[in-house]
């Protein structure tokens, strides 16, 4: 782990390198774009030949969707049940209601928000079954009352859905499951093939392949964000416990290649502590192969002066999850500007967010934000305004049509609304 100190030469430019550079990588954006063009030309026999060449299994069209009733024991069933219900409440909250007011000459103005009928969403399997992402994403189409939640997630050679994710996928409201992924899964939502018809809009996380391909297919369908690997910054003075800090930093960095682990602190005694309980609990934990390169390459101690400087850093770099463990934590969110999502207090670990709390996990990355939220329902929701004007609205309002036609040289503006009273 890098471990980096104000009183250092080059502190500043130590916290600069932080940053991270959200561009593709040439050779995956050359990749991507040679997958997408040809799905978009060969439909299916691209779809069906990319998913093989890139680890997935041998298919045919026919085998592509994913059908049957999967069996999981009661205790996987609880667990989504519970995940599914907190989410499910809280999207329900966002919703986005329609509107009517009167404007100033008396014409009836709004907003109408009517769900996507159609959406994709991306699922990841990778080296885990991504149970949770399904709810957190699923469950979001389903609130919002998309009737048609398209659901792309790759598999291994064997071609075998996660039954857990399966089961999730189902109970969030998936109507159709496609066993394929990458680039050439985003492809297939974005413009169609003869066995998956094309969606309205795209949600959910992937690699870097996946980000890519949602990123060049915009314009096409619509896209929700771009998240990227994981990301955790701690914020914690000395009244916070090591090993729960570390606990949380090595969550995020099991999620692998790309995973960023930062502590911002004025406490050195603290630093060195969560320096060795990263180091204690790395020996007990099982995915060894993803966490190693995380801790050599993406984390990174902190220690500042002030927690005001730590609440600087912390927008400068604007994580995809920020936990605040200190005296003064509530002080302290209020200050944070730029976060995917905060977690306040020892007892909030990233993982209850990760997994039930009721917000879903898909959040920025990158330092996206800044300018992004993370993933909600009113995403779901394509808006519509209203107009209605009546004679005599119309009528009080017709000077300053023909007023904005003669500045901006549009007569034929000006006489839409003044040939309505003959004139």
């Amino acid at each position: 782990m890098r471990v980096i100190r104000h009183d250092q030469p080059g502190f500043a430019a130590a916290l600069r390198s932080l940053q991270r550079v959200s561009e593709p990588h040439p050779a995956v954006e050359k990749t991507v774009r040679e997958v997408i063009a040809a799905v978009q030309t060969e439909g299916d026999a691209a779809l069906l030949r990319y998913t093989e060449k890139f680890g997935g299994p041998k298919l045919t069209a026919a085998k592509l969707r994913v059908t049957g009733t999967p069996k999981v024991d009661a205790r996987t069933k609880a667990a989504i049940a519970v995940s599914h219900a907190n989410v499910l409440a809280f999207a329900r909250q966002g919703l986005r209601e329609n509107w009517t007011m009167k404007n100033a000459q008396g014409a009836l103005v709004g907003e109408r928000f009517d769900p996507f009928e159609r959406v994709g969403i991306y699922v990841p399997g990778g080296t885990a079954p991504l149970v949770s992402t399904a709810i957190m994403t699923c469950t979001l189409a389903q609130a919002a009352g998309c009737p048609e939640i398209v659901v792309a997630t790759p598999t291994g050679p064997d071609g075998v859905v996660n039954a857990a994710l399966h089961f999730a996928l189902r109970a969030a409201g998936a109507t159709e499951i496609y066993r394929v992924g990458g680039a050439q899964a985003i492809a297939a939502l974005a413009f169609g093939t003869k066995t998956i018809r094309p969606v309205q809009k795209i949600f959910g996380p992937g690699n870097a392949y996946v980000v890519e391909a949602k990123r060049q297919v915009f314009g096409t369908v619509a896209i929700d964000l771009l998240p990227g690997p994981s990301e955790i910054l701690v914020i914690a003075d000395v009244s916070a416990n090591a090993a729960w800090i570390a606990a949380d930093l090595l969550a995020q960095a099991e999620h692998g290649k790309g995973s960023l682990m930062v502590l911002v602190t004025n406490s050195a005694k603290l630093l060195a502590a969560v320096q060795a309980q990263v180091a204690w609990q790395l020996k007990t934990l099982s995915r060894q192969e993803h966490l190693a390169g995380v801790l050599d390459q993406g984390a990174t101690l902190v220690l500042v002066k002030t927690m005001k400087d730590a609440v600087t850093i912390a927008n400068d770099f604007a994580a995809e999850h920020v936990s605040v463990v200190a005296k003064d934590e509530e002080r302290i969110a209020i200050g944070l500007r730029t976060s995917g999502a905060i977690f306040l207090g020892g007892y909030s670990p990233v993982a209850a967010g990760d997994f039930l709390a009721g917000p879903s996990h898909t959040l920025p990355t990158g330092g996206a934000g800044k300018s992004f939220p993370g993933l909600t329902v009113e995403m779901f929701q394509r808006r519509t305004s209203l107009v209605r004007f009546g004679e005599s609205a119309l009528k009080g309002s017709v000077g300053v049509i023909s007023t904005f036609s003669e500045i901006e040289g549009l007569d034929a503006h000006g006489r839409s609304a003044t040939i309505r009273f003959g004139t």
